[in-house]
């Protein structure tokens, strides 16, 4: 199993390495593109070292764009998973509750976060509001639906027991629904992150002074590639990052869980 989980990381470090070194021929070694077009890894290591300190180009550094799209954009996920996963929990446990609350998710769920942004912008104007409330309304979704369909997964088999062992409704939810619906919910917490930097990153393009979507806004106006590069780089690794610490702790909630049952 050890080599086996060695092996997927060789492979997986193996296609970032060919990747680069076929940009870095492609680019720096053969010219095939201008340094103003598509620069080299060579160009963007340089850019990224460099913006760690500057201002340039754009009136904040690296970090503090990174800052900037991260506490909005976490603030935004954490209300989304707050509010969505217990909705979601109770429309799939309570009927009456999912008759009055679906016809109005069922409304809001098809329009895509990037579609209220200019709203939230005429209702709060530019500041941190409309793009919490935009990063919340695009992670509310997916947490409502996983969450609701890892309670519907529930086997009837085991909600019979425990009604035979004389466990009231709460305690079923409780020891059996959920526990069971727990990977379903985790899924729906990952999938909500990567929904809400999504929008965080685009609505900082369209109406912010600093972030990450800023940055790049800045970078695309005055025609410079490597910055752009520079920050998709910085948003793909800190997803990535996310994505990882969440299976982490998404194992180890299971285990617990598991290890109690």
């Amino acid at each position: 199993m050890k080599k086996k989980k060695e092996n997927y990381w060789v492979l997986s470090v193996l296609s970032i390495v060919i990747f680069i070194g076929i940009w870095y021929l492609c680019c720096d070694v053969l010219k095939l593109t201008s340094s103003t077009t598509l620069p080299g890894p060579v160009t963007i290591v340089q850019t990224f070292i460099k913006k760690l300190t500057s201002t340039a180009p754009d009136g904040a550094t690296l970090p503090a764009h990174i800052l900037s799209s991260l506490q909005i954009s976490l603030g935004g996920w954490a209300m989304g998973i707050l509010i969505g996963t217990p909705l979601g929990i109770f429309m799939a446990w309570n009927k009456k509750v999912d008759l009055f609350v679906r016809p109005l998710f069922d409304l809001l769920r098809p329009i895509p976060g990037l579609a209220w942004i200019p709203l939230m912008i005429i209702l709060f104007g530019i500041g941190l509001t409309p793009k919490i409330v935009t990063v919340f309304l695009s992670a509310f979704v997916p947490c409502v639906l996983n969450s609701y369909t890892g309670i519907r997964q529930t086997k009837d088999v085991h909600l019979w027991v425990g009604q035979t062992f004389g466990a009231s409704d709460t305690q079923m939810l409780i020891n059996i629904a959920i526990p069971t619906a727990l990977p379903m919910i985790m899924t729906g917490v990952r999938v909500a992150l990567g929904a809400g930097w999504t929008c965080i990153v685009a609505a900082e393009m369209l109406a912010s002074t600093k972030g990450l979507g800023y940055m790049i806004q800045q970078a695309r106006g005055i025609y410079r590639p490597d910055i752009i590069i520079c920050g998709m780089i910085a948003i793909g690794a800190i997803g990535a990052l996310f994505s990882g610490l969440l299976s982490v702790i998404e194992k180890k909630i299971i285990k617990g869980v598991r290890r109690d049952d």
